[in-house]
């Protein structure tokens, strides 16, 4: 059984590895700026609520930069047999949150170098995301057509915090260039505060875990607008992979849209099919984290609304504080094969059918 991981994090130890691939401006920019947060730190304009615990298991503890990937390989690479990791990077994501586009630029391409520096020549089953910052359409597009034709390089990455629903023509030259390279686009939970909305519809909300369990309502907004936008139409062979934003409520928010637009088609012309269509042609949704109820039928069910067999993958978030084992996904065996990593394999164009591995 072949396993793609569609989110593996890989980390730094301080923010500073990426002051090499920084032109000389925003090197110092970097250095002698404004911290938020300790010397190391990533800028970026934080948001208003705080994991009480961390944000990574506890077992997980690097103290050099090749621990970092030393303690990925042997707790989940290798005990897995994972085929290929898909690198998600993390405070990357963060650099749309700034108001400086600029900064922000510079700060996504150097760590994009980096990655192909440093990460990328570490395993050949590691895979990357190209990060950009969505502030900037045309700077953002501008990074995909530099990088955007190495062969380790598997999607466009955006955090799903954003200053407007990602339908908008406003972000469509970030789609155009995807289209032009061949990459799907991929949004991932994160990008919250600074210059982007708040993720909360009601306003900011005060425990982490509550708010946690709310993150989606963006991930909603993004799939309804770029659907309603037409930008499955404009980019017919374009995916957008949904990450870390959970997947229960996709079902329901795709039979609204189906029964409004049925209703107020004339608004949106330009639309040829149902938005349940354009889901299933389009979109994908990673599994982590994947609902929890008491009886699992009842997710089953609702993953069976959605085709799960055939729109999700497997995603661990490593090494977070929710990481998901492949062999304790909780989803119908049957479609084990599938959600593991055969429509991975259809997505992610780039990669080659591997040798089979067996998870632990």
């Amino acid at each position: 059984m072949i396993i793609v991981d569609c989110d593996c994090h890989n980390y730094w130890t301080t923010a500073e590895v990426i002051l090499p691939y920084l032109d000389g401006f925003w090197r110092d920019y970097f250095v002698r700026g404004e911290r938020t947060g300790p010397v190391g730190a990533f800028p970026h304009a934080h948001r208003p609520w705080f994991h009480p615990e961390g944000f990574n298991r506890h077992d997980i503890a690097p103290e050099t930069e090749e621990d970092n990937y030393r303690i990925m390989r042997e707790k989940h690479l290798d005990r897995y047999g994972i085929a290929y990791a898909i690198l998600t990077g993390d405070e990357a994501m963060e650099a749309s949150t700034l108001a400086n586009p600029y900064y922000a630029g510079a700060l996504v391409r150097a760590y994009n170098d980096w990655l192909i520096g440093y990460w990328l020549p570490k395993d050949k089953r590691f895979k990357g995301s190209l990060t950009i910052c969505p502030t900037d359409p045309k700077g953002a597009a501008e990074e995909i057509r530099r990088l955007g034709d190495h062969p380790d390089m598997v999607q466009v990455l955006a955090s799903h915090g954003a200053q407007r629903p990602y339908g908008d023509p406003f972000y469509h030259p970030i789609y155009e260039a995807c289209a032009a390279v061949g990459l799907p686009f991929a949004i991932h939970l994160g990008g919250q505060g600074g210059v982007n909305a708040n993720p909360i519809g009601a306003g900011p909300t005060t425990f982490f875990w509550e708010t946690h369990a709310l993150l989606p309502q963006s991930a909603m907004t993004h799939v309804a607008s770029m659907i309603a936008h037409g930008v499955f139409e404009k980019w017919p062979e374009l995916y957008l992979i949904v990450i870390e934003c959970g997947v229960a409520w996709v079902p329901s928010v795709l039979w609204r849209l189906d029964a409004n637009y049925k209703a107020l088609r004339k608004e949106t012309p330009w639309l040829k099919m149902l938005p349940s269509e354009y889901f299933a042609r389009n979109i994908r949704f990673t599994t982590q984290p994947l609902e929890q109820p008491r009886d699992v039928r009842h997710l089953w069910a609702t993953l069976e609304a959605m085709d799960g067999e055939n729109t999700l993958m497997f995603a661990s978030d490593y090494p977070h504080w929710d990481y998901d084992a492949p062999d304790k996904l909780h989803i119908p065996p049957a479609w084990r094969a599938n959600v593991l990593g055969e429509n991975a394999l259809k997505v992610y164009r780039r990669l080659a059918r591997p040798e089979a591995r067996t998870a632990a």
